[in-house]
């Protein structure tokens, strides 16, 4: 992945630092020379409005119209940087008596015992206390009416990302593909997100994201699935694995609903292989209920995410995934309409590292606009 881009505004300048990483594929489809590619770099990485990240989307994809591009931001974001109703444990506890409870809930507790062996144990798992990923993905992505599901597919597009967490509860993502940016965090009292678009904070306690249980924290994976239940068995990719579910909780989903927008479950699965111990399949699926401007109708959104993880490697004894598949689908429907897109994310991860240095709390602040409404809503404006 290209970490540097040449100065050709300075003969004599110094290569910049990419703030996100890129795949050379990408830098090569940003322009036809190397000074159109530096022109367009550099605008991508100052895009923090709109018209910024037109201008280079433009470039490399002249036929697609708005709509189109405001559709793929959408999935990028459902993807990119979707969050998990779940509260990240303040303290290191991971484990439960596996006694206390139903079969069904008893089981998932040694299943999940396991997972913990498998991935490096306890007292590893405990030792880290920051760390950062660095990663590079290929999208694509179908987008059709009902009637037609299969859809017009568009090109591959590739791009990076870089994952910043500081236990507990901080973390900080940013997402570069195709032209737009994301990013995305949490300070531990808020979690937002922001595009080129736009910013906005979550309602609700500060909730995890969701690519940290594509098997890179497996501690908060510990604790997301410590409170499920084994609901049966499945084989996936010729590995049997039990099922764990959990239905999130209606305090906590009236917690993160607006006066508009209700969301109406969250259910959530995890494929752990019987021969291995670790996580093979993570899978989430949302119904939001949104209230439209005029009338009592309302306009539903259900978004489905299976991830297949893979390529297990140990970084300073913890099992982490480096590579998998995430498959989407997000099914809008209600007051006459009804569309459906799918998008399929390969993601590889190049570098992990735990326990990072000077990583402080400012690193994780919102954006100025974020705090402003949140404050707003504290104050009850």
């Amino acid at each position: 992945m290209r970490k540097l881009c040449p100065n050709l505004d300075k003969e004599d300048g110094l290569e910049t630092v990419l703030e996100v990483p890129i795949p050379e594929e990408m830098f090569n489809k940003m322009g036809s020379n190397a000074a159109l590619r530096w022109h367009n770099m550099r605008n991508l990485m100052r895009a923090h409005h709109r018209s910024a990240t037109d201008k280079w989307a433009a470039v490399t994809s002249a036929s697609s119209s708005s709509a189109n591009n405001d559709q793929f931001l959408l999935l990028l974001k459902l993807v990119g940087s979707a969050f998990i109703p779940y509260r990240v444990q303040l303290d290191h506890t991971v484990t439960k008596p596996i006694k206390d409870g139903s079969i069904e809930s008893s089981t998932a507790k040694y299943i999940v015992q396991q997972y913990l062996a498998a991935t490096g144990g306890l007292a590893a798992l405990n030792s880290v206390n920051s760390m950062y990923a660095v990663g590079q993905v290929k999208m694509v992505v179908a987008s059709d009416s009902v009637q037609n599901t299969e859809g017009a597919r568009r090109s591959c597009e590739a791009g990076g990302f870089v994952l910043w967490q500081k236990n507990p509860d901080l973390w900080y993502l940013e997402l570069v593909v195709s032209g737009y940016k994301i990013s995305a965090g949490s300070d531990g009292k808020i979690a937002w997100s922001q595009s080129s678009s736009n910013s906005n904070a979550s309602r609700g306690p500060p909730r995890p994201l969701r690519r940290f249980f594509q098997g890179l924290d497996p501690r908060s994976t510990a604790n997301l699935f410590l409170n499920t239940v084994c609901i049966g068995e499945k084989t996936i990719n010729n590995e049997d694995c039990f099922i764990l579910k959990m239905d999130t909780s209606s305090d906590i989903l009236k917690a993160h609903s607006t006066t508009n927008t209700e969301i109406v479950h969250h259910t959530i699965w995890g494929y752990f292989s019987q021969r291995t111990g670790l996580l093979i399949q993570f899978e989430d699926t949302k119904l939001i209920r949104m209230k439209t401007a005029v009338g009592e109708d309302s306009v539903f959104y259900e978004t489905s995410m299976e991830s297949v993880l893979e390529d297990y490697r140990l970084i300073e004894g913890i099992n982490i995934a480096h590579s998998g598949k995430t498959c989407a689908s997000l099914y809008r429907y209600g007051k006459n309409m009804k569309r459906k897109w799918k998008l399929e994310e390969t993601w590889k991860i190049e570098e992990v590292d735990f326990n990072i240095c000077g990583l402080s709390m400012d690193y994780f602040l919102p954006p100025a606009e974020v705090r402003k409404d949140n404050e707003h809503d504290e104050n009850g404006i």
